[in-house]
C-alpha cells in the first residue's frame, strides 16, 4: 500500500514526459516489493517562480521532495537501503542529480489511514 507523493520543481519550458508517474509507481513498487497495483503514485510539478530556498538564489537547483506513506515502517537498515534505490531511480526518471533528491518518510499508516471508508489495522 505504499503511496509516494513526488514534488518536482521545473525548470522554465520543461515538459516531462507524460509516463513519468506511471514510471516511478512500477519502479518504486519493485524497490518496494509490492504487488502490482499496490504502490500508488502522484505527481505534482512546482514551477520554479513557485520554490525559494532561504538567503540565497536557488534559480538553478530544481529538486524532487518525495514522501513515502507506507503500513509499516522498515528497519533503519532495510530503511537506509530502500532509500538509496529509490534516490538513484527518482533521480533518473525526473532526469536530476542525486543530491537534489530529498525523500521523507512519513509516520507509519497502519491504524490511521482509511481506504473506501475502512481504516487499517495495526
Amino acid at each position: 500500500m505504499p503511496i509516494v507523493s513526488v514534488e518536482i520543481i521545473t525548470r522554465p519550458d520543461e515538459q516531462l514526459r507524460p509516463e513519468l508517474a506511471a514510471e516511478l509507481a512500477d519502479r518504486t513498487g519493485e524497490i518496494f516489493g509490492s504487488a502490482p497495483g499496490t504502490t500508488w503514485v502522484k505527481v505534482v510539478l512546482i514551477p520554479e517562480e513557485h520554490y525559494s530556498e532561504n538567503d540565497c538564489t536557488s534559480g538553478s537547483i530544481h529538486p524532487v521532495f518525495v514522501s513515502v506513506l507506507k503500513e509499516k515502517l522498515p528497519s533503519p537498515e532495510s530503511m537506509q537501503a530502500e532509500v538509496a534505490k529509490l534516490t538513484e531511480v527518482i533521480a533518473q526518471i525526473c532526469a536530476r542529480p542525486l543530491e537534489n533528491v530529498h525523500i521523507i518518510y512519513l509516520p507509519e499508516a497502519a491504524g490511521r489511514i482509511a481506504f473506501g471508508g475502512k481504516l487499517t489495522r495495526k
